[in-house]
């Protein structure tokens, strides 16, 4: 079988983020052993010295002490090497204005793979869009190192970093409250109550007697949970 039709294969959510040691522009890092008890976006790019790319680093740079208010490192990777990763990250820094961000320092680590090691083990390289540059994969990592959430973007297509911020969010809150969150969920919204584990848990809350829980019907269930309340709990 040759290369281009080999299964991609890539680290499905609930599983063990695959390990790896690597350089990176911020020295060596050995992952995910070393963010053990944090949140964690790894993040692909196709190529240094492209303009999506470029928008994209500006805006994760922009927004990284967002993330770690929530307790989130970002840890982006792609196949070049690691003298055009500096040389792109300070032509960034010296000559790039967008949307009014400039003067854009690149702080967290941006991995070397110039053999691609990586990439193929988290299944970054998909040879249908390009067999030799990552497409725009995101992984959000939990504190124990398990895989929590996969979104894949195409190369002609930047990130929302709105929905990722949501994403943290929402599945911070979800761990925190033991709930889950409804579509276009942001904190402050109502959430969704587990589903009632009796007939008489169901029955009560059909009737209102559960206490700041709505019943749309027998299986969908929602409260609010206040946005302070929400980022009283996730905020470090």
């Amino acid at each position: 079988m040759d290369n281009e039709n080999q299964a991609v294969t890539l680290p499905r959510i609930g599983d063990k983020a695959p390990a790896f040691k690597v350089v990176t522009t911020q020295g060596e890092i050995d992952f995910p052993k070393q963010y053990e008890g944090h949140w964690v976006i790894l993040f692909s790019h196709p190529a240094d010295f492209t303009p999506v790319c470029t928008s994209e680093f500006m805006t994760f740079a922009h927004l990284e002490p967002e993330f770690e208010k929530l307790n989130t490192k970002l840890v982006g990777l792609s196949v070049d090497g690691l003298y055009s990763h500096i040389a792109w990250l300070r032509t960034i820094k010296e000559k790039i204005e967008y949307r009014g961000m400039k003067n854009i320092e690149v702080k967290f680590p941006l991995i070397e793979d110039i053999t691609m090691e990586i990439a193929k083990k988290y299944g970054m390289i998909q040879p249908g869009e390009s067999g030799t540059k990552a497409v725009r994969a995101v992984f959000v990592i939990d504190p124990k190192g398990i895989v929590r959430t996969v979104i894949y973007y195409p190369l002609s297509m930047g990130r929302n970093f709105d929905e990722m911020l949501r994403v943290i969010q929402a599945l911070q809150t979800a761990d925190a409250f033991n709930i889950a969150t409804p579509a276009d969920w942001r904190p402050g919204d109502d959430v969704i109550v587990p589903t009632a584990g009796s007939c008489g848990v169901a029955k009560d809350r059909m009737d209102g007697k559960q206490e700041g829980v709505t019943c749309h019907d027998w299986f969908f269930c929602t409260k609010k949970i206040s946005k302070d309340e929400v980022m009283k709990k996730i905020l470090k």
